[in-house]
C-alpha cells in the first residue's frame, strides 16, 4: 500500500511529495523514497530535512523508523547530520542526466569502438602518497636547472653511467649522513627512477634478481608493493605491529625484511630502540638484509628526528628513498644505499645504460642538494604540512570528536580510526560526495592474522593550499556519527 506525505513549507522550504511503497518495509520504503527524492533534484543539495518526530507523525511510521532512515543515508553520503544544524541533503555533485548514463559506446566511422572519456577527477583528493603539486618549488628548481646544464661537461650528453652521476651520488652522501644518519660513500650508491624500481632492480623478474624470497613485510603496507613482488615471484609473509612498529620477533627463515622504521605505512609511529636493535641481529645472525623504505624520513613535528636504521650497520640495511613525497614524484629520481656486496649485482641488473633516470635532472638535483635549496624547500614544507595537520586534526575534534586520529607526528598523512563495520559505507559516502580517501583495509596483507581494523587514510599534504578548507569540510561530512550525532536532530 502506498502511502503519500506532503510536507509543508515551514518544516524545509519547499512541498515534498514522497510516495512509501513496496514490500520490503516502511524503513526501507523511506529511504528508498528520500533517495530518489534527492536523485530528481526535489530535495536540492543544503535543504534541511524535518525532525525524526515531525516526519513519523506526517507518514505515520515509528520515530526510529525515521532515526535509522536517516542515519542509512548519512552513512551512504545522501544527507549529512551535524549537531545543532539538524539532517541536510548533502552538497555534492549533481548527477548524470539519465540519457547521459545510457550514452552508448562512441564509434568512429566503421572503425572499432572508441575509449570512453576518462571518469573525472575527484573535487577533495585526500589520498596519501603524494605532496602539494602546486608547491613545487619552480623558480629554485629551474636555477639549479640552469646551472646544472652551463656547468655540465660535455659527456653528460653521452650515454650515462648505471650508477648514476658522481655529481649526485657525493651530494646524497653529504646529505644522507647529515639528515639521516646514513653512513655510506658514492660508490655504494646507485641512483634509480624510486622505490618500485630499486625493487624491480633488487628482485628481478620470476625470482632471478638479486635477492630471493621469503620476504617478511609489515602487515598493514602498500598493496601495490606487495603485487610487484609477486610478479617477480617473491613471497611475502607479513609481520604483526603494533603501537611500536613491526613486531620483528615473528622473524624467522626470511632471507629479508622490507619495514618502514622512521614512520611506519600507514599506521604511523617509528620503530621502537629495542626492535631496531633486535631486527639487526636477526640480519646478522641470520646472514640476512633489511629493506629500509625511507619514504618521508624529513618530515616530523611533535618528536625528535629518528635516524636511518642503516646506520646502525650499512652491511645489513640497503637503504631505498627518492624525492616522491619531498619534492614531486613527476621527477622520477631515487637512489639506494647498498652494502658493498650488493653493488656490483645491483648494476648489473640494471644494465649498461641509463635508462631510468634523466642525467640532467639528477645534475639539476646535485645542485639543488648542494646549494641548500633542498633543505630549505623540506623546512618550508615541513612548516606548512604542520599547519595542515594541525587544521586536521581541530577541525575533527571540532565536528567528530568521536574520531580517534593517529600517526600524526611525522609524515604527510593521518589515520582515521572508525567504529568498527563503518569503513565500507564512510568511503561510499566519501565516493559520493566527491572525496578520494583510501580506507585502511586496502592496506592489510591478506594473509595476516592480524585483526581488521576500520580506518580512513587521510593524506593531507595533496591538496593545495586554497583547496585544503574546503577539503577538511567535505571530509567531515563523510565520517559516520558518533553517540552525540547518531540521531540528528533536526530544527
Amino acid at each position: 500500500m502506498a502511502r503519500s506525505w506532503v510536507n509543508s513549507a515551514e518544516r524545509i522550504g519547499a512541498d515534498l511529495h514522497l510516495e512509501l511503497s513496496g514490500s520490503g518495509g516502511r524503513r526501507a520504503a523511506l529511504i528508498d523514497a528520500l533517495r530518489a527524492a534527492v536523485r530528481d533534484g526535489r530535495l536540492a543539495p543544503g535543504t534541511r530535512l524535518p525532525p525524526y518526530r515531525s516526519l513519523a507523525a506526517d507518514l505515520g511510521v515509528a520515530r526510529n523508523t525515521v532515526a535509522d532512515a536517516y542515519a542509512e543515508l548519512v552513512a551512504e553520503g545522501w544527507l549529512t547530520a551535524r549537531q545543532g544544524s539538524g539532517t541536510r541533503v548533502a552538497e555534492r555533485a549533481r548527477p548524470l542526466r539519465s540519457e547521459q548514463r545510457a550514452r552508448p559506446p562512441r564509434h568512429a566511422g566503421n572503425g572499432p569502438v572508441t575509449a570512453p572519456p576518462r571518469a573525472r577527477a575527484p573535487r577533495h583528493d585526500l589520498r596519501q602518497g603524494t605532496p602539494d603539486a602546486s608547491a613545487f618549488p619552480r623558480a629554485a628548481w629551474l636555477a639549479s636547472y640552469r646551472r646544472a646544464v652551463q656547468q655540465a661537461p660535455n659527456e653528460v650528453f653521452g650515454p650515462g653511467d648505471p650508477a648514476g652521476r658522481i655529481e649526485l651520488r657525493e651530494a646524497l652522501t653529504e646529505y644522507l649522513a647529515r639528515v639521516r644518519g646514513v653512513r655510506t660513500a658514492p660508490d655504494r650508491i646507485v641512483i634509480c627512477s624510486g622505490f618500485a624500481h630499486g625493487l624491480r632492480l633488487l628482485f628481478g623478474q620470476g625470482g632471478g634478481g638479486v635477492l630471493r624470497g621469503p620476504l617478511a613485510v609489515e602487515a598493514y603496507g602498500l598493496g601495490f608493493h606487495r603485487a610487484l613482488l609477486g610478479a617477480a615471484g617473491v613471497r611475502t609473509v607479513p609481520l604483526p605491529i603494533d603501537e611500536h612498529g613491526a613486531c620483528v620477533e615473528g622473524l624467522g627463515r626470511e632471507r629479508a625484511v622490507l619495514l618502514t622504521p622512521a614512520h611506519q605505512f600507514p599506521t604511523g609511529g617509528p620503530l621502537h630502540a629495542e626492535r631496531r636493535a633486535a631486527v639487526i641481529d636477526w640480519a646478522r645472525a641470520r646472514g640476512g638484509v633489511v629493506l629500509e623504505d625511507d619514504y618521508d624520513g624529513e618530515f616530523r613535528y611533535d618528536r625528535k628526528p629518528v635516524g636511518a636504521l642503516q646506520g646502525l650497520d650499512p652491511e645489513r640495511v640497503i637503504l631505498l628513498g627518492s624525492v616522491s613525497k619531498s619534492l614531486s614524484p613527476a621527477l622520477r629520481l631515487g637512489w639506494m644505499v647498498l652494502p658493498e656486496r650488493y653493488v656490483d649485482s645491483v648494476l648489473a641488473a640494471k644494465g649498461e645504460r641509463e635508462a631510468w633516470a634523466s642525467v640532467l635532472d639528477q645534475l639539476s638535483l646535485a645542485d639543488f642538494v648542494s646549494s641548500g635549496s633542498y633543505d630549505r624547500h623540506v623546512r618550508r614544507m615541513r612548516q606548512r604540512y604542520r599547519s595542515r595537520r594541525d587544521r586536521l586534526v581541530a577541525a575533527l575534534a571540532a565536528h567528530a570528536p568521536h574520531i580517534e586520529v593517529t600517526g600524526v607526528a611525522a609524515g604527510l598523512h593521518a589515520v582515521l580510526r572508525l567504529p568498527p563495520g563503518t569503513e565500507r559505507s564512510a568511503l561510499k559516502a566519501a565516493a559520493w560526495q566527491g572525496v578520494a580517501l583510501d580506507g585502511l583495509a586496502g592496506f592489510r596483507h591478506p594473509e595476516t592474522d592480524m585483526p581488521a581494523r576500520d580506518g580512513l587514510v587521510v593524506g593531507y599534504a595533496t591538496p593545495s593550499e586554497h583547496a585544503y578548507g574546503a577539503a577538511l569540510e567535505a571530509l567531515c561530512g563523510v565520517l559516520p556519527p558518533g553517540e552525540a550525532t547518531e540521531a540528528p536532530t533536526g530544527g
